[in-house]
């Protein structure tokens, strides 16, 4: 995992979701995007906070309005907040997760069944690293 990933908030995520699905946009284009719940400032306030966390960058201007693009790919965060995840709640292993995920209902048979091919699929690779974080 790479440590020099900056942490989010939720609200710094959210947002950069919503670039990552725009590739680049404008605080307006991502506010208007938004549920409604989050006023332009707010989002232009995250913005800057990304940028200075590094997730995000202005590359140009568009009359009076910054328009952005993330530094950072959605799989890198993805992974290190799953990392995060697992490490906060259950001593870094998995399992527990996805017997939660199977109480909520958010996991289905047919998922067990999709991520048990996919695990044989990583262990008969090469590069698969057995045993590491």
């Amino acid at each position: 995992m790479n440590d020099s990933l900056p942490d989010l908030s939720r609200l710094e995520m959210i947002i950069l979701r919503k670039l990552w699905s725009l590739g680049e946009g404008t605080a307006r284009e991502l506010q208007e995007g938004l549920d409604g719940d989050h006023g332009y400032s707010t989002v232009r306030k995250i913005l800057e906070r990304l940028a200075e966390k590094g997730a995000v960058e202005k590359v140009r201007l568009d009359g009076k309005a910054w328009i952005y693009r993330s530094t950072v790919p959605a799989s890198d965060i993805i992974r290190k907040e799953i990392r995060r995840l697992l490490d906060t709640f259950f001593d870094g292993s998995g399992a527990p997760l996805v017997a939660h995920l199977a109480d909520m209902d958010a996991v289905s048979i047919e998922d067990v069944r999709e991520l048990e091919n996919m695990l044989d699929e990583h262990a008969e690779r090469p590069d698969s690293g057995k045993g590491k974080k």
